[in-house]
């Protein structure tokens, strides 16, 4: 590899450090991996504390584009796990520790919107997208131009 960090477009997509391959999946990451194999990962703020794990990745399906990793916290043994929708772009990729990073401190998580698992929001609401951008201090997704739009200045669609 040429370089250890890419940096994101806009707040598109998580800046990714380190660079080398997950070590117990090699293969195309880290730049391009497939959803499951960041289901599980454990994320973690600046200060290295433990958040939770991502429970899943939430596509965009009209757009093509990851609006939210499902984050799971608290509980015991996946028993009493509140989950919350963290915008993509809020997450930096550590592939060297094989984690995320997330900029919030602890506190300000457990007070987060959040839900359980059998209680998902609808999650295409506007209304709920902008809130929950906004408690982390995201542009919403749908607003930030891709890569490709942003480089040929074409259509999304």
């Amino acid at each position: 590899m040429t370089s250890n960090t890419t940096t994101s477009t806009e707040n598109e997509t998580p800046v990714i450090g380190g660079g080398e391959p997950y070590i117990d999946n090699p293969g195309p990451g880290p730049e391009v991996m497939s959803a499951d194999s960041l289901e599980g990962d454990t994320v973690v703020n600046s200060q290295g504390e433990d958040l939770g794990t991502i429970e899943a990745i939430m596509l965009d399906v009209r757009s093509g584009r990851i609006a939210y990793a499902v984050l799971s916290f608290g509980g015991f043994l996946g028993m009493g796990d509140k989950l919350f929708a963290i915008p993509w772009q809020a997450l930096k990729l550590d592939a060297d520790r094989e984690c995320f990073i997330l900029d919030v401190e602890r506190a300000r998580l457990e007070n987060a919107p959040g839900f359980d698992k059998d209680h998902w929001p609808s999650m295409a609401d506007e209304t709920w997208a902008r809130q929950v951008h906004s408690y982390y201090g995201s542009r919403p997704y749908w607003e930030t131009a891709t890569r490709d739009t942003a480089v040929s200045g074409g259509s999304e669609f």
